[in-house]
């Protein structure tokens, strides 16, 4: 019992200084994403260039 008396009050400060540093870690820029931004540009989302990539399915088939 008596190693509850002081492992309760360690875990305690245990939990508030790990939140401290968690947001000292977030204010200061640490999870910022430098290189994401530089590699989306390479993911290339717009549709294929082709004239009837938009045109419907029996439209071209009578092609």
């Amino acid at each position: 019992m008596d190693t509850i008396y002081g492992l309760v009050p360690a875990m305690i400060l245990l939990a508030l200084v790990s939140v401290a540093i968690f947001f000292w870690a977030s204010r200061s820029g640490q999870y910022d994403d430098m290189e994401g931004p530089a590699h989306r540009i390479l993911n290339d989302d717009d549709d294929p260039l082709l004239p009837d990539a938009h045109a419907k399915p029996e439209q071209r088939r009578s092609k």
